[in-house]
């Protein structure tokens, strides 16, 4: 049962640099600031929302279908989704753009300056729905604005069922628009400072969105989560983690957990765990693709944390 994951394929380079931004800021100089950071530590990671939800997707040996816009430095990424055997006939190449791509440098107090561009992700919208043959469910994750915009609109052409899952994309989107995704939309899946912008723009309750969806699913860090289905509200427990490593990552791989769940006409109790589990896996780990976890070991954990197997 395939599941269709329409959103961003991106590369992240991260940084580390020893020091502080504020000892090389100076607040009387910032109109016009002209600094270099030494940066002795670097990575570079695979990410973007659609690249590891499927990661996780894949892990618990679900069928995920990337649908997604990569650029003419994306051979990497398209080899590496060969390898993890994740099908990318929906990963739509741009000759004339660069992969999305995160630059992220860190000081000593875990301050960040990123740089992002979007790349390839800005023709997202090139990309049809109805070109990715039978789904059972989707999820339309942060992308090209047009792209997130065209996908929840084929969705809803198609009769396919799928989750509003706006992030860091949220800012896009006015009042009207969002509540327009929310009308169309089976679910919709937020975290907690997201759904507050969420009901500020649209002037909608909780309570209120809850009852225009099948689901609504906002997590709280490690306060757990809450879904509103059904008219009642679920809370979710958080898992505690082996370690806390990098949250970068987790939102993507609680989303795989309700993917998986909906696929599989789980009850939202347990969907939610898995889910909670997923985002406790991934945390452990650098990077949102770097977590290595069998299928026998997710389900053993599972029953350890619940006392049941999903």
């Amino acid at each position: 049962m395939t599941s269709l994951i329409c959103g961003s394929l991106a590369y992240d380079s991260i940084m580390m640099f020893g020091g502080r931004f504020s000892e090389a800021l100076l607040a009387d100089q910032l109109h016009k600031i002209n600094v270099a950071f030494l940066v002795p530590e670097m990575r570079r990671e695979f990410g973007g929302c659609a690249g590891n939800i499927a990661y996780n997707l894949k892990l618990l040996e679900g069928d995920p279908l990337i649908m997604a816009t990569i650029g003419q430095d994306g051979g990497s990424y398209l080899a590496r989704l060969d390898r993890l055997q994740i099908s990318r006939r929906c990963v739509r190449t741009i000759d004339n753009a660069y992969t999305a791509q995160a630059f992220i440098t860190t000081d000593a107090n875990s301050n960040q300056i990123t740089a992002f561009h979007p790349g390839a992700m800005t023709f997202s919208h090139h990309n049809k729905v109805a070109d990715a043959g039978p789904v059972k469910v989707a999820i339309v994750a942060p992308d090209g604005r047009d792209g997130m915009l065209q996908h929840s609109v084929d969705c809803v052409d198609l009769n396919i069922p799928f989750i509003f899952d706006p992030g860091q994309g949220l800012p896009m989107f006015n009042g009207a628009e969002l509540e327009h995704f929310i009308e169309l939309a089976t679910y919709v899946a937020v975290n907690d400072y997201e759904a507050e912008l969420l009901t500020e723009r649209t002037g909608l309750t909780l309570d209120q969105i809850a009852k225009r969806v099948n689901a609504l699913i906002v997590t709280r860090g490690e306060q757990g989560a809450e879904i509103f289905a059904d008219g009642q509200r679920i809370d979710i427990a958080c898992v505690p983690a082996d370690k806390v490593v990098d949250p970068t990552g987790c939102g993507d791989a609680f989303r795989a957990g309700l993917l998986y769940g909906i696929t599989n006409g789980m009850d939202w109790a347990t969907t939610g765990r898995l889910a909670s589990l997923m985002g406790s896996i991934k945390i452990a780990h650098q990077g949102g693709q770097n977590h290595t976890p069998t299928r026998q070991e997710i389900e053993d954990r599972f029953q350890k944390a619940f006392g049941y197997r999903f």
